[in-house]
């Protein structure tokens, strides 16, 4: 399973990366304007930095809505680095963008997926990425983690080669089940895969061994 961060923080990023067990960055505008990056240009310019640092792939989000400058949007952020996959809405519009974008060989992301059905037509259409929520599913009291099985099912069914990307991952044992039922990839804050180094056992048998070693070389 590839881990990707769910940021638009580049210390964040540079932190995961050093780590070693960064495989990719997912961000939105949400994110961006949460580190203070607002405007076009500058947009753009932090996607290429976001690219100068992971060697994975980085998924950028068009703001458009409709077909014509959904296209014109996505071929903009194609053309910073052929690291970007283009995060597209999964809307009428959306799935038309990702078969368009799929033909000419650019990578999507087909995001805010909510249902088998939606990752279905997705990955029809050629979709490289679908984004199930699981976060935001379960906030609702519905079993987000259900919703991977399904789409897993169906994908192994038919060989679909799309990657199911399980984004609104809130805490650990997120990571952990989906590991376990297939997902393909997750993303997520790096607090949660940070989670993943930690069990008090470890910490109780570190400090025995350093104690031990201490009282053996006085």
């Amino acid at each position: 399973m590839k881990f990707f961060i769910d940021t638009a923080n580049l210390n964040q990023i540079k932190e995961a990366q050093n780590l070693g067990i960064l495989d990719g960055v997912t961000t939105n505008p949400s994110l961006m304007a949460k580190e203070g990056i607002t405007g076009k240009e500058n947009i753009l310019d932090h996607y290429s930095k976001i690219c100068n640092i992971v060697d994975g792939d980085v998924s950028a989000e068009v703001i458009a809505t409709d077909f014509e400058n959904i296209i014109i949007e996505g071929e903009e952020l194609a053309n910073i680095n052929p690291q970007i996959v283009i995060k597209l809405p999964m809307t009428h519009d959306g799935i038309k963008a990702t078969k368009y974008f799929s033909n000419k060989g650019i990578k999507t992301n087909v995001t805010l997926i909510f249902s088998a059905g939606q990752a279905l037509l997705a990955a029809k259409a050629g979709a490289t990425y679908v984004s199930p929520f699981l976060g935001r599913l379960d906030d609702i009291s519905t079993d987000g983690l259900n919703l991977i099985s399904e789409i897993r099912e169906i994908f192994d069914n038919y060989n679909f080669q799309t990657h199911i990307l399980a984004a609104s991952i809130r805490h650990t044992m997120h990571i952990i089940d989906c590991a376990k039922i297939g997902a393909d990839v997750i993303t997520s804050p790096l607090s949660s895969i940070s989670g993943l180094l930690n069990h008090p056992l470890t910490d109780i048998g570190l400090e025995k061994f350093l104690s031990d070693y201490k009282k053996g070389n006085k």
